[in-house]
């Protein structure tokens, strides 16, 4: 599963190198184009908390007669096939999309550190079994296995949720052991060895808390790749199934009215592509932030 460790920063920073050329971009400052990022990240999750109370309609209504309506006064995405509003659907969908995208990262991250964490602390034995398998996780095609254990669990988002967390902690768990094992030695973590601190207190409380900082930025920087992918499962009909208003469903529904609608598929497919360039650019600013090297140009 090697799309959780190094493919993010870099399509980020393509993107950056784009952009950044209005942003007068300086290492170590929050530009212009930081600002962009960070406000509408901030906007999709609050209209992801508060947009099933913004719709203004009903996102699972049928209304037959205003079917395929183009982008108007009354509708101002239009209507999909079935009469409902896209506007109210985009809206309503977001948290689920977004809720999902959180989940699949949560879980991934929870077992990624559990693994990662007893693979640095535990031993060469430990060590060495827990980095084999995650090697054969990391050697697998995330999206496939994940398609697999999807349609073998029955379509639903649930299952996209369940199959993508069991597919997506690997490269979590190689993250955390690097992270930890950079920790362990450090001086204030032998010093609370010597003061007869607990084993169990020194890893929560010492050496984890000093060791994710690069978890925070690969997390931020996964939710555009987990988010693409979850769309990609609904539209191929393993996730979550129509009439629900998640995004990748939604273009999946509008598949066959896309070349005579094409406002059908354009406006999920934007929401989709918007909060996953945001939220990966605010992953590469976070990067740049909490890596020194980064903010002063690679100079110590």
């Amino acid at each position: 599963m090697s799309t959780t460790t190094t493919p993010a920063p870099a399509r980020s920073a393509g993107l950056r190198a784009l952009l950044s050329r209005t942003g007068g971009e300086r290492r170590g400052h929050t530009t212009v184009v930081d600002r962009i990022a960070l406000g509408t990240a901030g906007l999709m999750v609050l209209l992801a908390l508060a947009g099933p109370y913004l719709a203004p309609l009903d996102p699972y209504a049928v209304n037959l007669p205003a079917a395929l309506t183009p982008p108007g006064a009354e509708h101002w995405l239009g209507t999909d096939a079935n009469g409902r509003d896209i506007l109210s659907r985009i809206l309503a969908g977001g948290r689920t999309t977004l809720l999902a995208t959180v989940a699949v990262i949560a879980a991934a991250t929870v077992i990624g550190t559990v693994i990662g964490t007893a693979a640095a602390l535990g031993g060469r034995i430990v060590d060495e079994v827990l980095m084999r398998i995650c090697d054969v996780g990391l050697s697998l095609p995330a999206i496939v296995v994940a398609l697999g254990l999807a349609a073998a669990m029955g379509p639903s988002l649930q299952s996209a949720v369940i199959a993508l967390a069991a597919t997506w902690w690997p490269g979590y768990a190689r993250l955390v052991r690097t992270l930890v094992r950079e920790v362990r030695d450090a001086e204030f973590v032998e010093s609370a060895r010597v003061l007869g601190v607990s084993r169990t207190r020194l890893v929560l409380r010492h050496v984890l808390p000093n060791s994710l900082s690069a978890l925070y930025v690969q997390t931020t920087l996964d939710v555009s790749a987990v988010m693409l992918v979850i769309s990609g499962l609904s539209f191929v009909g393993v996730g979550a199934q129509v009439p629900a208003s998640e995004w990748g469903a939604m273009i999946a529904a509008s598949r066959d009215t896309a070349v005579t609608a094409w406002w059908t598929v354009l406006f999920p497919g934007l929401a989709i592509a918007i909060t996953a360039i945001a939220f990966n650019l605010v992953g590469d600013w976070l990067r740049v932030r909490t890596d020194p090297t980064l903010r002063t140009g690679g100079r110590r």
